[in-house]
């Protein structure tokens, strides 16, 4: 009997990025907040690939006048802006989103620029997947079921029609990742510098996982005794690095974006990580990011608890390319953890995290790939995540919540059940409450039980899915 022939994996993926983008695309009919479709910094970075698209520039005081933001907002836009010699307004945001968008804003307005997130979010998808299997080996079935339930549940299916740069910065990272882990020839080094020069442009709080992916190449190139390709690399990341410092002298009047910021023409620009910065305090966040009551990820989508678990697997087991992985993911989260200012904002849950969320994705596919029961359980917590979503696209679309506002109030079955388990990070005593320290007790025990499922590194025999899969860059 001729065995069944398997769905081609060029196939599996196109599929995937359609789902992911079509169950995305629903977000749009969200609220951004009651006051608009688009809000808090979504009008800024729309105005700004407006202005791009029909003046060639980052200058948005004529939108501002015309008031182009009615479009998507209905009350009254909050100011972000200083005022610039000249009677200038330039955002305090990088510019890479708002040039990505400036076709789609100016054909389309924001609906097609929401639009094109979310196809963004189906390309994440589908490079996420073809990583999975190509790098570290995994079940094709396995990796497209993983990262398709992560990709249609929050956080990742939220920011797919938000107006950040969360998306396109997960992406890039990706694509870093994609390239790190290749074989490093000519192209490779090239797809590695345009994705570590891209996260930067994207959000200059992305730098240190840029950082984190730039040294894994400098690593890798480093051992294989490729010293003429690792000079270039630098020599090239250096002069990006130069541009960057240059291009944001000249047109913010500063080091970083947020230079022309109507919130920091006092404080200085650097006050963005906040000017009483209290490290011990904010180490509360390496659980808050994961457990907080309402943003934390894991009350939307279950499936992230097992994120600490698979962490300390992949630190204990250390497969081939595990510190590609482990590295920008280790520096986004602690960037979340000590660099931002607050964990909590005007925005939905996560927000911090998005950009490596996909690395963790990738930890996720390569443990539960090594059984069954591990697939079983993983799609079990994703499913309910993806109905989470579900539930407040509905709330959504009835107004009941938006996605910046209410969203706690929402009806989501699974989220009302674990909402009275988890601390409340914003309660001043939440670091000595026993909640939080039931909640450390938890992730010890995640980490324990992770650390414990797998044989240590020194100890395995080498099978195919330990093997590094140097395919070309896609």
């Amino acid at each position: 009997m001729t065995p069944p022939r398997r769905m081609p994996f060029a196939l599996v993926i196109s599929a995937l990025a359609v789902v992911v983008t079509a169950v995305c695309l629903l977000g749009i009919g969200v609220r951004s907040t009651y006051g608009g479709r688009a809000a808090v910094d979504e009008p800024e970075y729309l105005l700004t690939a407006l202005s791009l698209a029909e003046d060639g520039d980052l200058d948005i005081s004529d939108e501002l006048a015309a008031e182009r933001w009615r479009d998507f907002h209905d009350a009254a836009l909050p100011v972000q802006t200083a005022a610039l010699p000249g009677n200038r307004r330039i955002s305090p945001h990088d510019p890479l989103l708002p040039v990505l968008l400036a076709v789609p804003m100016g054909l389309g307005g924001f609906v097609a620029a929401k639009a094109t997130l979310a196809v963004l979010s189906g390309v994440l998808a589908a490079l996420t997947c073809w990583v999975a299997v190509r790098r570290l080996g995994v079940a094709v079935p396995v990796a497209a079921a993983v990262v398709g339930l992560a990709s249609v549940s929050p956080p990742l299916g939220v920011y797919a029609t938000q107006v950040y740069p969360e998306v396109p910065a997960a992406l890039a990272a990706m694509a870093g990742l994609a390239a790190v882990t290749g074989s490093l020839t000519r192209r490779g080094l090239v797809a590695v510098g345009v994705a570590v020069t891209a996260l930067p442009w994207l959000s200059v709080k992305y730098s240190p996982v840029a950082a984190a992916l730039a040294a894994v190449a400098l690593v890798r190139l480093v051992r294989r005794a490729d010293r003429a390709r690792a000079w270039a690399l630098t020599g090239g990341l250096a002069l990006m690095g130069i541009a960057f410092a240059v291009a944001h002298r000249g047109i913010y009047g500063g080091w970083t974006a947020y230079a022309t910021g109507d919130h920091f023409e006092n404080s200085g620009e650097l006050a963005v990580v906040g000017t009483g910065v209290d490290l011990p305090g904010r180490s509360l966040r390496l659980v808050g990011l994961l457990a907080d009551r309402g943003f934390g990820i894991a009350a939307w989508q279950p499936m992230w608890l097992l994120l600490p678990l698979v962490v300390a697997a992949l630190v204990r087991r250390r497969p081939p390319l595990w510190a590609a992985v482990a590295a920008p993911l280790a520096a986004g989260w602690l960037t979340a953890t000590y660099v931002a200012l607050t964990a909590h904002g005007y925005w939905w849950p996560g927000r911090q995290v998005v950009v490596v969320l996909p690395l963790g994705v990738l930890a996720l596919c390569w443990w539960v790939g090594a059984a069954r029961l591990r697939v079983t359980a993983a799609c079990a917590l994703g499913v309910v995540g993806v109905a989470t979503f579900g539930w407040l696209l509905a709330d959504g679309f009835a107004e009941r919540i938006t996605w910046v506002s209410g969203f706690e109030t929402t009806r989501a079955p699974a989220y009302r059940t674990l909402r009275p388990l988890l601390p409340d990070y914003r309660d001043p005593g939440a670091a000595t409450s026993a909640a939080h320290l039931l909640w450390c007790a938890a992730l010890v025990a995640l980490l324990v039980i992770g650390w414990r499922s797998v044989v240590p590194a020194a100890d395995r025999s080498t099978s195919p899915a330990d093997q590094p899969q140097l395919d070309p860059v896609p």
